[in-house]
């Protein structure tokens, strides 16, 4: 089969690899239908995060299940299936807790030995623990929000209940990338009053405005703290979602929480020193979040998705096929493109 590699800083590449295959009896092979790339993909795409020369690479995907070891209950051949962006069994204290990023027997997508999500198949190890199955009569137009589930939209969700957004919430969202968009769009679900959206381009800052947000900023740094502590009153937001997880983000995001709010992280941690736990201290400072557990909220999003509540399709504004995968990654590099599906 044909499965994407990555052999250096902006080297992708599409080759054949050894065909999916089942290997213990808790296995089943996917078909891939749609896959995608994500911002986390860049970090190794632009050499900051390392890989080895040939590693697989890709963790978000959808697709048919073609094979099925012999003690898979849950699926079967021929349905339909979102994969989080880790596998874990479903049944170890830490997966029982909702944690499955914590699964003792868990592991990434197209760690070593492991299958990519952006190939043609993909080998899933604990079927039963990992894979949410698609209704049969899901309309197939939904299948971009369905993606979205294996990583984005549960990133956002998670941002936005480590952040503690309730009903009456004044949210700030900083990162206006696909997670900080799917944190908008958590946001207004979880019932936030105000969503105050971080960002300067025009076409992301439509979405958000589609998502749920109430306001949006376009400047950045000392000047995007001075306007939100404007807007709310001198205090800054009750709510922040942080989502990109370098040293400026954190700052802003540090700048706009009012004392005795919260942020919510999901952003890679990248060139952070450190939290700076005097001011976190000194001004009662919660933090939240850290790797969004996606497995634990797909059942509950999928059902939002399926009765119309929510649509985080709208992230994707391309699709490329597997054999032009290295061009999308040059779009999202070049911030051309918000979010690139990969048909394979």
């Amino acid at each position: 089969m044909r499965a994407t590699t990555i052999y250096g800083t902006r080297d992708i590449r599409v080759e054949e690899v050894p065909d999916a295959a089942v290997r213990e009896a808790t296995d089943v092979v996917v078909r891939v239908e749609l896959a995608c790339i994500c911002g986390s993909d860049l970090w190794a795409y632009r050499g900051v995060a390392k890989r080895a020369e040939g590693q697989r690479i890709g963790h978000e995907f959808l697709g048919i299940v073609e094979e099925v070891g012999k003690d898979v209950k849950s699926v079967q051949v021929g349905d339909r299936v979102i994969a989080p962006f880790v596998w874990s069994d479903g049944t170890c204290s830490y997966c029982q807790a909702g944690l499955q990023t914590s699964c003792r027997s868990g592991g990434f997508w197209g760690s070593k030995g492991s299958d990519g999500g952006q190939g043609e198949a993909v080998r899933v190890p604990l079927a039963d623990g990992t894979l949410v199955r698609v209704p049969a009569d899901a309309s197939p137009e939904l299948l971009p929000a369905f993606l979205s589930l294996s990583d984005v939209m549960g990133t956002g969700h998670h941002a936005a209940i480590g952040a503690g957004v309730g009903p009456g919430s004044t949210v700030a969202v900083v990162g206006d990338g696909a997670v900080g968009l799917c944190g908008v769009l958590a946001a207004r679900r979880l019932g936030a009053e105000r969503i105050i959206a971080m960002g300067r381009h025009e076409d992301r800052a439509k979405i958000a405005k589609l998502f749920g947000a109430t306001d949006q900023v376009t400047e950045r740094g000392e000047a995007a703290v001075e306007r939100i502590k404007e807007m709310t009153g001198g205090l800054g937001a009750s709510c922040v979602l942080e989502c990109v997880g370098t040293e400026q983000s954190w700052e802003t995001a540090m700048g706009i929480v009012r004392d005795g709010g919260t942020i919510g992280y999901v952003g890679v941690p990248h060139g952070m020193p450190g939290l700076p736990l005097g001011k976190l201290f000194g001004r009662n400072i919660n933090i939240g979040g850290g790797v969004a557990p996606v497995r634990a909220y797909l059942p509950e999003l999928l059902a939002d998705v399926l009765a119309g509540r929510i649509d985080p399709g709208p992230v994707f504004d391309r699709t490329v096929s597997l054999d032009d995968v290295a061009l999308g990654y040059q779009a999202m590099d070049e911030r051309t493109a918000l979010k690139v599906i990969v048909r394979p």
